[in-house]
């Protein structure tokens, strides 16, 4: 029997679409035991944090064959060259594998949080201007679109203390947070009260303190390079400035 157009015919295919029953599900990631019922409303996870890195590379395209090979398993978001060629290698939506063991302010997997930037240099040697100025233009437009605390552009030595040390102590660091990426404190600094403990402070930073030396160690790569390996007083009157500074920005 051919079926009419008629409300007969039509009452079955309206249950099928109202129900999804004559719909193919999209794929999902999840627990195979559960029942698969999309819901429209969504999103996609919103980045909070920026991750520097330098490659330890000396050319751009060492840089790309190590980020961009199956055999490696790393990668980052972003890599910028010498010249300020920027490369885009991973979809921000999605979770470059750039941090590795980590941990910052308590989230033990920053790949899941962050942006990483990958920056053509070995280590050893001064960053270019015209690197720079490319990378200050990318966390321009990332922070604008994120809308991520100037706190949270850090680094992979920040986050992985004592295992990393990049992006290195020739970062401009202060160049940045003069610019909004990153915090940082002029000299003369306020003494900090007698009581005041760094290894806590440091810990309300942000930094992994299970073993205070490379906590210390990581701190003054970013804060203090050059500055010895103890807690100098200067640096005790940075990290309580620091301190002072997220309290009145915030974090999130």
């Amino acid at each position: 029997m051919i079926c009419r157009l008629s409300r007969y015919c039509l009452l079955p295919l309206a249950l099928c679409l109202a129900l999804g029953a004559c719909v193919t599900p999209p794929p999902k990631t999840g627990n195979a035991r559960a029942q698969w019922q999309p819901s429209p409303s969504f999103g996609v996870r919103k980045a909070n944090y920026v991750i520097l890195h330098h490659t330890s590379s000396s050319t751009l395209a060492r840089a790309l064959a190590a980020l961009t090979s199956p055999v490696s398993d790393v990668s980052s978001h972003y890599l910028i060259g010498r010249d300020g060629h920027l490369l885009q290698l991973v979809d921000e939506n999605q979770r470059a594998w750039h941090a590795g063991e980590s941990y910052w302010g308590g989230l033990t997997d920053m790949n899941s949080a962050s942006i990483g930037i990958e920056l053509v240099n070995t280590g050893k040697e001064a960053f270019p201007p015209a690197q720079i100025d490319a990378l200050l233009a990318l966390l321009s437009d990332l922070r604008a679109r994120y809308n991520i605390p100037r706190a949270n552009f850090i680094g992979h030595a920040d986050v992985a203390p004592g295992r990393k040390t990049d992006p290195s102590d020739f970062f401009p660091w202060r160049q940045l947070a003069m610019a909004g990426f990153g915090l940082w404190c002029e000299p003369p600094f306020e003494l900090p009260p007698d009581n005041f403990n760094a290894l806590f402070g440091l810990s309300v930073f942000g930094y992994d303190v299970r073993d205070p030396w490379k906590a210390v160690a990581s701190f003054k790569l970013h804060f203090s390079p050059g500055g010895g390996k103890d807690m100098s007083q200067a640096d005790r009157g940075m990290l309580y400035c620091l301190l002072q500074q997220v309290m009145t920005s915030g974090r999130q």
